[in-house]
C-alpha cells in the first residue's frame, strides 16, 4: 500500500501548489473550492493508505527484491459468464432516459433494477454455480 499511498500523496502535493496559484491568477471561487476539495480528498485517501500500510504485512508489490514467481497461485473466483451486468446496464440506460421521455420509465427502471441487482447478488446461490 505504500506505493499507492505515495501516488495519492504526490497528487495532493501537486494540488497544494496549484490551488493558491489558481486563486491568485483567476480569483474564481468555484474552481478554487473544487481544487481544495480535491486536495482534501486525495489527502484523505493517502493518509488512509499509509495507515493501512503500517497495519498490513509487507506485500510483494512493496518489496524491491520480490520475484514474479512468489505471486503465483489462485487470485480469486471469477464467474465464467453472467447475464446480470447486461440487465443492470439496461436499468441505468432506462434511468437516464426516464427524465427525457417520461418519469414512468424511471419507475419501470427502478423495478427492473431491483430485479437485476437481486439476480446479480444472488447469482451463486442457485443454478449451476451454486455453492
Amino acid at each position: 500500500m505504500k506505493v499507492e499511498g505515495w501516488m495519492f500523496a504526490a497528487i495532493a502535493i501537486f494540488l497544494t501548489v496549484v490551488t493558491p496559484v489558481y486563486w491568485f491568477m483567476s480569483h474564481e471561487i468555484i474552481g478554487t473550492v473544487a481544487l481544495a476539495m480535491s486536495l482534501l480528498l486525495f489527502t484523505m485517501v493517502a493518509v488512509y493508505l499509509f495507515v493501512l500500510a503500517r497495519k498490513m504485512d509487507e506485500r510483494l508489490e512493496d518489496r524491491k527484491d520480490a520475484e514474479i514467481i512468489e505471486g503465483a497461485g489462485p487470485l480469486g473466483f471469477f464467474p465464467p459468464k453472467s447475464i446480470w451486468p447486461f440487465w443492470v446496464a439496461v436499468t441505468v440506460q432506462l434511468l437516464a432516459l426516464g427524465p427525457v421521455f417520461g418519469w414512468w420509465i424511471s419507475i419501470l427502471a427502478v423495478c427492473l433494477g431491483i430485479w437485476a441487482l437481486s439476480g446479480w447478488v444472488f447469482e451463486f446461490y442457485r443454478g449451476d454455480y451454486q455453492h
